[in-house]
């Protein structure tokens, strides 16, 4: 079977980090071009854009690891070129634009695939197993991080459709709603927003899911050592997620931590449903999103700058 020709649109740190070496480790694709207005990767033609790179180049597939405002435009000129999609998460910045894509690539016969990475994370299957039969009594989610270390100089994640702190919590948000046996609902929320700025540097959500109160506490300021965790109170004691999922700890057992095979297993998954020609989008986490900037009490906090 011939590899999928592959191009990568959005040349920055987690199209290298992440993207390009999961790319390189699967036979099944064939890195073909990029398309980026500012990065190029060494041995492969670039191109400044998408619908050039499109139309240049022979391809059947792209995934898209640009930010999230303008990935509606640059998904949907792909599908109206015929290749399949696999898009970074957030997926877009609305609701409206994922389901507008869902529609065109169900119209055009391609794939649409939705990425939630941090769902591969080696806890989280053997988390949503365990939690399957047991009643769940409480939720905590502490996600905290530092936004000069993992963002560096990019003013569009506070801005109008650049989520702010949750770029990051939305990762909790896409675990709570895999390994939780019942739907997650947000009841009420704070937002702290920078002067100036459109999108919140911290957060707290106050959920429910089933008769069991979820709370999460998105921080972009955290500073040392860095804080991704889920605690599960259940009838048959607590499981805790750490490390973004990827350490594992059930009541009365050690932690377990496996090798991080997120990004392998997102394009394994893209294999088989470019192969298949399915559709495979999950809004959950980003509707979690949606009602949190719907209902929350907005604080405007002091100036930020990088």
């Amino acid at each position: 079977m011939e590899p999928v020709r592959l191009g990568l649109v959005g040349i920055g740190k987690i199209a290298r980090d992440q993207h390009l070496p999961a790319i390189a480790g699967n036979e099944r694709f064939a890195l073909t071009a990029t398309a980026s207005r500012h990065g190029r990767v060494d041995g492969v033609t670039g191109y400044d854009n998408i619908a050039e790179m499109a139309a240049a180049c022979p391809l059947d597939a792209v995934s898209l690891c640009t930010p999230p405002d303008g990935r509606y435009q640059q998904a949907l000129a792909a599908i109206e070129a015929g290749l399949h999609v696999m898009l970074e998460k957030p997926p877009a910045v609305t609701l409206s634009h994922v389901e507008a894509l869902i529609e065109a690539a169900r119209a055009a016969n391609v794939t649409l695939f939705a990425t939630w990475h941090s769902r591969e994370a080696a806890g989280v299957g053997p988390a949503r197993a365990w939690l399957a039969d047991k009643h769940i009594e409480a939720v905590r989610i502490d996600w905290k991080e530092d936004i000069r270390r993992w963002h560096p100089g990019q003013e569009w994640i506070l801005g109008p459709g650049g989520f702010g702190v949750f770029d990051p919590g939305i990762n909790a948000l896409s675990i709570a709603t895999s390994i939780l046996p019942h739907e997650l609902f947000v009841e009420s929320a704070t937002m702290d927003v920078p002067e100036g700025r459109a999108s919140p540097l911290a957060a707290s959500l106050q959920m429910r899911s089933g008769s069991a109160e979820v709370r999460a506490e998105f921080d972009f300021l955290q500073t040392g050592p860095q804080t991704w965790s889920i605690e599960v109170d259940t009838d048959h004691g607590t499981l805790r997620l750490t490390q973004g999922g990827s350490v594992i700890q059930r009541p009365g057992e050690n932690e377990r931590t496996e090798p991080d095979l997120e990004y392998a297993r997102l394009y394994e998954r893209f294999a088989h449903l470019v192969a298949e020609r399915a559709i495979d989008v999950d809004l959950r986490p980003l509707r979690l999103v949606a009602d949190a900037f719907l209902i929350a009490d907005r604080r405007v906090v002091e100036p930020f700058a990088f």
